[in-house]
Formats: C-alpha cells, structure tokens, sequence
C-alpha cells in the first residue's frame, strides 16, 4: 500500500493525472485536484504511471 502525496503548491491542476487514473485523480472546475482515496493499493501501475507523468512534479508516493 502506498499513500498518496500531493505538493498543493506545485499542482497546476493540468489534469494529466486525472487523464491517466481517474479513478483516483479529479481536477475540479476551479483546477484544485481532489483525490478519491490518499492510499492505493489496487491499480498501483496505473497510478504510478499518474505519478510520473506530472509535469509539476506535484505527485508523489510513499509506501506505508
């Protein structure tokens, strides 16, 4: 299992993350990205594929 971090001062709310899992990811209308759970462990690859693709460097994972 690995949670989730979200560095709110770099997030851009570009939404590549919601574009690859939006199961996990949401960009709001306002561009604040919502996440559904702070943790994974289902759909890992998916996520971290969403993780890697920021291009803010905003995401990243720490395992539990």
């Amino acid at each position: 299992m690995k949670r989730i971090h979200v560095d709110r001062a770099r997030c851009t709310g570009i939404g590549i993350c919601e574009s690859i899992a939006p199961a996990v990811f949401e960009v709001d209308d306002d561009g604040t990205l919502m996440l559904s759970a702070e943790t994974v462990q289902d759909d890992l690859e998916t996520v971290e594929e969403a993780v890697r693709s920021c291009p803010a460097m905003a995401l990243t994972l720490v395992a539990e």
